[in-house]
């Protein structure tokens, strides 16, 4: 066979006219293979969606100081409790008692699971008493959980989720740094951060998804004081929607004015939430308790 064929040596060399291919070094794919491995076991390691067996559950429910765990346990047995899996009955007491954990995730994710089943009566008490919780997500996901039982001691919480939210400043500082209005902002992104007299950054994380609507703070290098507002959040369209489709089971004619805004249109709220307002207004006025 004659002519010069390069793109067949490449990756060769020959040597005392011996071809040989290059061998890749094998700690070069051990690190490769770390690279892939590790973060793929770590995604699948906190992935909610993963399947856990009964003792995996067992586990995860008595991991305190790993919350995502335990949050994944949760998850998993909402699932079964929708499926009216009466195997899980044997968790409950682990539940409730989660309702009380010291970690924001934990107590919101509990939250949600108990709203799972609503022929547990042994759940209305801990529900309530998360409607008096520090953190706003969780107060949000007890009273939605507390409407599968026909209970409406959350309606204040639902009527909250349909208007804005004031974040204030956790220290007396210097503002460092802030967004700008309009930017939306998922629950726990950082929305500025206070430094202290005494040069300590503090961080000023969002409680809540939603819209940045107006930064009452608006100049970076502001003198602030603990307790101040820095910024308003208007609601997300989800929260939004799923307080509407609540005070559609549960809404009274005094929380008309508040649905009506929606059911006119408010910028930046999807067509869905217009329609669930409209259901929600018709659900209301034809409720015979109300009249």
């Amino acid at each position: 066979m004659t002519g010069d064929n390069s793109n067949n040596h490449r990756g060769q060399q020959a040597t005392g006219g011996v071809t040989e291919r290059r061998r890749t070094p094998w700690p070069l794919m051990a690190v490769a293979a770390i690279f892939i491995i590790v973060p793929f076991m770590f995604w699948y390691g906190t992935w909610f969606g993963r399947e856990l067996d009964d003792s995996e559950i067992e586990q995860y429910l008595r991991e305190e100081n790993n919350p995502r765990q335990t949050q994944h346990a949760l998850s998993q047995l909402a699932g079964r409790m929708a499926k009216n899996d009466e195997v899980v009955r044997r968790w409950y007491p682990q539940l409730i008692a989660l309702a009380g954990s010291n970690h924001t995730d934990v107590r919101m994710t509990a939250a949600w699971a108990m709203g799972q089943d609503n022929r547990a009566e042994e759940f209305r008490q801990p529900l309530r008493l998360l409607l008096q919780d520090s953190e706003p997500i969780v107060r949000r996901n007890a009273a939605l959980s507390l409407v599968r039982f026909r209970d409406a001691s959350g309606r204040p919480e639902l009527l909250a989720m349909l208007r804005s939210y004031d974040v204030t400043a956790p220290v007396s500082g210097t503002l460092v740094s802030a967004h700008k209005e309009g930017t939306p902002i998922a629950r726990e992104s950082l929305l500025a951060r206070v430094t202290d007299g005494e040069g300590n950054a503090h961080e000023v994380r969002s409680p809540l998804p939603g819209r940045i609507e107006k930064l009452t703070v608006i100049v970076e290098g502001s003198q602030i004081a603990i307790g101040e507002q820095l910024l308003t959040l208007a609601p997300d369209s989800n929260s939004v929607w799923e307080s509407l489709r609540a005070l559609y089971l549960i809404g009274i004619k005094e929380d008309l004015p508040e649905v009506e805004r929606f059911a006119r249109g408010v910028p930046g709220m999807s067509d869905e939430v217009r329609r669930q307002a409209v259901q929600t207004i018709e659900a209301i006025n034809n409720r015979p308790s109300n009249d």
